[in-house]
């Protein structure tokens, strides 16, 4: 969906610069652009904006959308990707900028020789953008996190989705997408190179005689394991009472998984516990209402 806006937005701005310039050249309007031409405000400065800006956009669009062609396998491949079609975006800006004070008649090498003194200005006027895109660069360089990563920060994990010079996104399971300035990425966890536990309680009844469930216990994890070999790692194992409820007793259950299954992995765990135990005729409590009448 994301690649078919792109192509449609690049289709659009092909048609606006091929109008702009179709227009320019038969009314000889871009001769304004010469060095010696008497270059007032007009309409040929107009075009010759127009002309500018729709270029512009027009290459970055196709530079992005060729990016987006690729389909790096490593996490790390993933994230120059994203990160040079991000600044792609803003070296367009500044191209954008900078053309259009020239064609103005706006000496930029004035402008350039006043950057430090305007740097400064824009650095007590902005310094979390400063500190967003310094950031940005040392988890790049750092290589902390990647594109395709699971992290975890501020108690939100998900997978990273897009590194950008002052943002970083993070889809959780849910398909819900938190964005956070590179500056607040402090204290992460990232999870996606190590192995995790899906944890699973299952309760039984009080009535249930645990030790000779507890021998017939090995048999049904191992027939999980067995139907689940993409899933688990390894057999899941059986940790022994978590807890004595107020009407059943917990037992608990966890399997090894990858980090990116460790929700999916808890739910089958859950499930073929569940129907295992219906064969074993363990039926899982529920809780009652005994009412006593006089």
């Amino acid at each position: 969906m994301k690649r078919n806006k792109k192509v449609v937005r690049l289709i659009v701005l092909g048609i606006l610069t091929a109008v702009v310039f179709v227009v320019g050249y038969r009314t000889d309007a871009f001769g304004a652009m010469l060095p010696d031409a008497d270059y007032q405000w007009n309409g040929g400065k107009i075009l010759s904006i127009l002309a500018m800006v729709f270029t512009t956009l027009l290459i970055e669009n196709l530079l992005v959308l060729a990016l987006s062609f690729l389909k790096p396998q490593r996490h790390r491949a993933k994230t120059l990707v994203a990160l040079t079609s991000n600044m792609l975006k803003y070296a367009a800006a500044i191209i954008i900028l900078c053309g259009v004070l020239t064609i103005v008649n706006v000496d930029i090498t004035a402008i350039l020789a006043s950057l430090g003194i305007l740097a400064l200005i824009i650095g007590f006027g902005a310094e979390s953008l400063i500190a967003d895109v310094v950031t940005g660069l040392f988890i790049l360089l750092d290589n902390q996190y990647n594109v395709g990563d699971i992290i975890e920060v501020g108690g939100f994990r998900g997978i990273v989705s897009d590194v950008g010079i002052r943002t970083t996104s993070i889809m959780d399971t849910g398909g819900n997408v938190k964005i956070i300035n590179n500056s607040e990425m402090k204290n992460i966890l990232n999870r996606s190179d190590n192995s995790s536990k899906a944890v699973a309680d299952f309760s039984i009844p009080y009535e249930t005689d645990l030790a000779a469930l507890e021998k017939k216990i090995p048999t049904l994890l191992e027939e999980i394991h067995r139907s689940h070999r993409d899933l688990f790692k390894a057999v899941p194992e059986y940790l022994g009472v978590q807890e004595l409820g107020a009407s059943a007793v917990v037992l608990r259950f966890v399997a090894e998984v990858g980090e990116s299954d460790i929700y999916s992995g808890a739910r089958m765990l859950n499930h073929d516990l569940f129907l295992g135990f219906r064969k074993l005729g363990v039926e899982c409590p529920y809780q009652q209402i005994d009412i006593h009448t006089n």
